[in-house]
């Protein structure tokens, strides 16, 4: 009895870990609107490029990635108000280098010469 609630407690946890994982990954990085993980799951399903292994996981993805989007909407509308829009680490940076003038200050790419010997 022990075992055999042990094992359906593994594999519901597993199936839960395992499912919404596109929305779980639209929803670590920069805010992407509603629904990220819904429409990842979409494009994924549509695009002719995709490999067939794959369209089979994203459409068992799909119903599990709409309800754990549709459970985050509070968090996509607090972070929908952000003034910045898409504040991604590259945005950060760039923001960062131009308020620093860290690019006038590098001068460009090619700043450094190299001395290539002669044949």
């Amino acid at each position: 009895m022990i075992k055999l609630g042990l094992t359906g407690l593994l594999t519901t946890f597993a199936l839960t870990t395992l499912n919404g994982c596109s929305s779980m990954m639209s929803h670590s990085g920069p805010y992407q609107g509603y629904y990220p993980g819904t429409r990842a799951s979409a494009e994924i399903l549509a695009d002719n490029q995709t490999s067939w292994a794959l369209k089979p996981l994203a459409l068992i993805d799909l119903p599990f990635s709409a309800v754990l989007d549709t459970l985050l909407l509070p968090w996509d509308y607090a972070r929908s108000d952000d003034d910045r829009g898409i504040d991604s680490p590259r945005e950060r940076v760039k923001r960062s280098e131009q308020a620093n003038h860290t690019d006038a200050l590098l001068g460009g790419p090619s700043t450094v010469a190299v001395n290539a010997p002669q044949p």
